[in-house]
């Protein structure tokens, strides 16, 4: 199968599991891309929840709050890109962090990626996420916007068979498959969205040849 043909099934099968698939030129335009939509979207504040309840003097004053800063997480970006993508997200007011993940379990509201491989048969991402930053920022955020190089994308999971074997090598390891949004209809076959995971994937399909 073409490069050409790849890209095509990819994205139509990342569409089909609710994926927003946009194809881009540069990491630049990924950082871009980032701040707009985070730009756009509501904070991320899970102490908005229960303002309706009796709360204590502390909690009525966090819930009088309106002003919610946005915060977007990238640990895996080196000190280099950060430099290119704090000043985007500093101009819309929205903070932009590498390391502490643990510290804003309830307020991420974009983590950023630029994942491992992708696999095109099943629209897959695959993410070495050994690292802790990594699997928090992909896992507790509403959004995960993930850049997938285009010289990345291999037709088949059997085509990445030897550079996952090399991952194993490593202990401990953490490899993550990831297909569409987080979804499960676990609870009386009701299908929800957002339970495990990210509310949205956006795959930004990067031109890095």
């Amino acid at each position: 199968m073409c490069a050409m043909d790849n890209v095509a099934l990819f994205t139509e099968k990342a569409k089909l599991v609710s994926a927003v698939v946009s194809e881009i030129k540069s990491l630049e335009q990924a950082y871009e891309y980032t701040t707009e939509l985070c730009d756009q979207k509501e904070a991320c504040q899970l102490l908005l929840s229960g303002c309706e309840e009796p709360l204590s003097g502390k909690a009525e004053d966090l819930c009088q709050l309106k002003d919610w800063s946005k915060m977007i997480a990238a640990p895996g970006l080196s000190e280099e890109e950060l430099k290119k993508f704090i000043p985007l997200a500093k101009e819309k007011g929205i903070s932009l962090i590498k390391d502490g993940v643990r510290n804003h379990l309830g307020g991420i509201d974009i983590g950023f990626t630029v994942v491992d491989y992708g696999i095109a048969e099943t629209g897959t991402l695959v993410l070495d996420s050994s690292s802790e930053e990594l699997r928090l920022a992909t896992m507790i955020s509403e959004i995960h916007v993930a850049v997938l190089p285009k010289s990345k994308l291999r037709a088949t999971s059997m085509d990445v068979e030897k550079e996952l074997i090399s991952y194993m090598k490593d202990s401990p390891n953490y490899t993550a498959f990831i297909t569409g949004a987080s979804r499960t209809a676990d609870i009386e076959r009701v299908l929800a969205i957002g339970v495990h995971g990210p509310l949205e994937l956006h795959i930004l399909l990067w031109e890095d040849n």
